[in-house]
């Protein structure tokens, strides 16, 4: 029996996965294969189709131009931006069955750019993974939020917030810890 990377990550959570027996299910739940993405910055208007992941390894003209999309517009600063979110969301699009427009809402912040938004709202963190390149915020094209919300949640990949009063969903590389 084939077991989705879905069920696996659930046994794994639980222990109930053998270490030795963990490489083999891990390879053949985590297929190599290329990954893409259409992202929109609704701020910018910018667009970019990418396939960022070959099948064996990250591309880094791909990775650069994602940096850059995903860059504090405010302070137009580029900061490399943490693979594992572009990862994370193609993951939630391969559970949801989706390939939509990912539209982007707040990649990268800079520090004063993190404090400007602080000081007028108070769902700004001090130490947001924003400042690190380690967050998004996010939207699927067509997708209702609370479906994108709960897909997260199953994966476990790190911080998940819930905005719908916004229309986004926040993902961050951070511990597993799930708000709002």
């Amino acid at each position: 029996m084939a077991l989705s990377r879905r069920d696996f990550l659930k046994l794994a959570g639980s222990g109930l996965v053998v270490t030795s027996c963990a490489p083999t299910i891990a390879l053949a739940s985590y297929p190599e294969e290329p990954r893409s993405l259409a992202l929109t910055h609704l701020h910018t208007r910018e667009a970019l189709e990418t396939c960022y992941f070959d099948g064996a390894e990250y591309v880094s003209k791909e990775l650069r131009r994602i940096n850059h999309l995903c860059r504090d517009f405010r302070r137009n600063e580029v900061h490399p931006m943490d693979k594992r979110l572009f990862d994370h969301i193609s993951q939630i699009q391969s559970e949801l069955g989706v390939e939509t427009e990912v539209q982007i809402i707040s990649g990268y912040r800079s520090p004063a750019t993190n404090e400007a938004l602080r000081s007028r709202s108070g769902g700004v963190a001090k130490k947001s993974y924003h400042m690190l390149g380690q967050a998004l915020d996010f939207r699927l094209d067509g997708v209702e939020l609370k479906r994108v919300r709960d897909i997260a949640r199953e994966l476990d990949f790190g911080g998940v917030g819930y905005y719908p009063r916004s229309n986004f969903v926040h993902i961050d590389t951070g511990p597993v810890r799930y708000w709002a």
